[in-house]
């Protein structure tokens, strides 16, 4: 059972990595729920901890990662333009993307490779696996890769994740997408654009953001959603 600081703190920081991917700042959780200090912040995650629904992601500075949600929770609706998902996390079965045990009403999207988060690789290769996502990504054209690279920690993406992206060549400036560089290399960043160059950016700072004419870049894919797997 949760106090209501509790419960109100976990899904404020839940909406906030759904909508921007990075975990607030205990100066912004302090603001949203109107304590006095961070001391009280502090308590509130440790409480929080300590009954399963957060974990603190391990050499990252205030890096949280939401692991369940409350029974009564109401999640809000998704930002404009977004595609509503929620944290899943399951238990590791080897290498391969094996299918996962489908609740009610979900189904199974193909894994189509492995995309960088870091130096860029070839993506979008041939189906190596299957994950399974929500009802309410139905109707779709979906697809999920795995990560390799550290490049988008502070997104909360890590390697090994499979990242879960809409079929599209269109996005709009801080999605994260797949881009392909020069029909060449794919990888996964976060897309800004600066006049008429596209900038790829990092969410590690000890990676450059690269920037290219809009001639150089396509995109295959914009991320709406992860799966992670924990041994």
């Amino acid at each position: 059972m949760l106090t209501a600081k509790q419960k109100e703190l976990l899904l404020y920081i839940h909406e906030r990595i759904k909508e921007t991917g990075v975990c607030p700042s205990f100066d912004e959780m302090k603001e949203a729920l109107d304590l006095a200090s961070k001391s009280g912040i502090h308590r509130l995650i440790t409480a929080l901890e300590e009954r399963g629904f957060v974990r603190r992601l391990p050499h990252r500075a205030r890096a949280l990662e939401v692991l369940k949600l409350p029974d009564s929770a109401t999640p809000a609706a998704p930002p404009r333009g977004r595609t509503a998902f929620r944290p899943s996390v399951v238990p590791q079965e080897g290498r391969a993307a094996a299918p996962l045990a489908a609740a009610a009403g979900s189904f199974e999207i193909p894994v189509l490779g492995r995309i960088a988060a870091g130096a860029p690789i070839e993506a979008l290769q041939n189906e190596i696996g299957r994950v399974v996502v929500e009802p309410e990504l139905s109707g779709g054209d979906y697809f999920a890769l795995e990560v390799r690279g550290d490049s988008m920690i502070q997104a909360g993406i890590l390697e090994g994740d499979h990242v879960i992206l809409k079929r599209t060549d269109i996005a709009d400036s801080g999605d994260i997408v797949v881009a392909l560089i020069d029909e060449e290399e794919a990888t996964l960043k976060r897309l800004r654009r600066r006049g008429q160059s596209i900038a790829l950016e990092a969410a590690n700072p000890a990676y450059e953001t690269r920037i290219f004419g809009p001639d150089r870049v396509r995109i295959q894919g914009k991320l709406v959603g992860l799966r992670r797997r924990y041994s």
